[in-house]
């Protein structure tokens, strides 16, 4: 099962599973995606993927799935995740983001799944005292409900776990890119909410400028350094993820792990990096800082590698050159 399977990564893992011989069935309510992502799956596929729409806040539509399915594991992508908007409604953040979890975790006891991935994020550490980050980095006070609902997540998993589940949350640091077949990409409803769409859809000329959010922050060159990594290598994670989850022996197993490259990038690196890249010039111009952005952080990387076999594979050249692809393709325009 795979909730949040229309969304930008819970799609390109869905295909990723497949890749590896699952039957991924998709959750979604729909009400920050729409059809797109599940018809480019079926392109990839080569069938149509099995789509249920509904809430994992809603139990009895879950319980419906879980009777007529024989679910071996669930991947949770479903959640809301953008920063500000988590600031102007803290609320709706919460009670989405918290209730969705407890729902599904009820469920998946009753049906006696234990199989169990979680959509973490690496803003549970919030401002993190070191970089590298490493998972026993201590969590600081989220900078946004956004982090806050990510946090309590991961504390529900623990207290749940010795329940009879096994467990693994993914900390992702900042996934960008599309599929190189342009079949999968982000495609954010309204304005985007992270760098990268924004800046192709500026390039492709849906944006008029992009505003790179604060100058004089304590970095090289003023702006955020994020940890950028290809969607493509998060998605085959949480294969990697699910293999380690199926070799444990015992009834119950709690792990957390970073997903990223281990190299810190700036927002003003990588707007010189796509026009490098792509050839195509941007529009853009400085604003003030934004409300709940931390100001530094990349990803260790090791203990992905060492305990999953997981590995990036994709380079940032790469991600955007993909990125690009994808927002040609959606503007029906020719691309290499």
């Amino acid at each position: 099962m795979v909730t949040g399977g229309a969304g930008y990564i819970g799609a390109h893992t869905a295909y990723a599973l497949f890749q590896a011989g699952y039957t991924p069935v998709i959750l979604d309510n729909f009400s920050r995606s729409d059809d797109t992502l599940i018809q480019g799956l079926g392109k990839l596929m080569g069938q149509a993927p099995m789509v249920f729409k509904g809430s994992c806040t809603d139990a009895p539509f879950l319980e419906a799935i879980f009777s007529q399915h024989q679910i071996d594991g669930v991947m949770h992508f479903a959640a809301f995740k953008a920063v500000g908007e988590s600031v102007e409604k803290p609320l709706l953040y919460y009670r989405n983001n918290l209730e969705s979890l407890t729902t599904l975790l009820q469920v998946m006891g009753t049906h006696q799944v234990k199989d169990f991935i979680f959509s973490s994020s690496c803003t549970v550490y919030g401002q993190p005292e070191r970089v590298p980050v490493t998972e026993d980095a201590p969590f600081k006070r989220a900078e946004s409900p956004y982090g806050a609902t990510k946090q309590m997540c991961e504390r529900i998993l623990e207290d749940v776990y010795p329940l009879g589940f096994r467990v693994i949350s993914l900390r992702y640091f900042n996934p960008i890119g599309a599929h190189p077949s342009a079949w999968l990409g982000e495609i954010p409803i309204g304005a985007p909410n992270n760098l990268v769409p924004y800046i192709t859809q500026t390039a492709i000329g849906k944006r008029q400028k992009l505003v790179v959010f604060g100058n004089d922050y304590n970095t090289p060159d003023g702006s955020n350094v994020r940890d950028f990594i290809h969607v493509v290598d998060l998605a085959n994670a949480h294969v990697k993820a699910l293999a380690l989850l199926k070799k444990q022996t015992g009834s119950s197993y709690y792990d957390v792990f970073n997903l990223g490259t281990g190299v810190g990038v700036s927002v003003l690196e990588l707007v010189n990096k796509f026009q490098e890249v792509t050839g195509v010039r941007l529009n853009w111009e400085m604003g003030p800082r934004r409300p709940g952005d931390v100001e530094i952080t990349y990803a260790d990387p090791a203990k992905a590698n060492n305990v999953m076999g997981w590995r990036t594979e994709h380079s940032i050249e790469d991600a955007l050159r993909d990125a690009w692809r994808w927002e040609q393709k959606l503007a029906g325009l020719p691309f290499s």
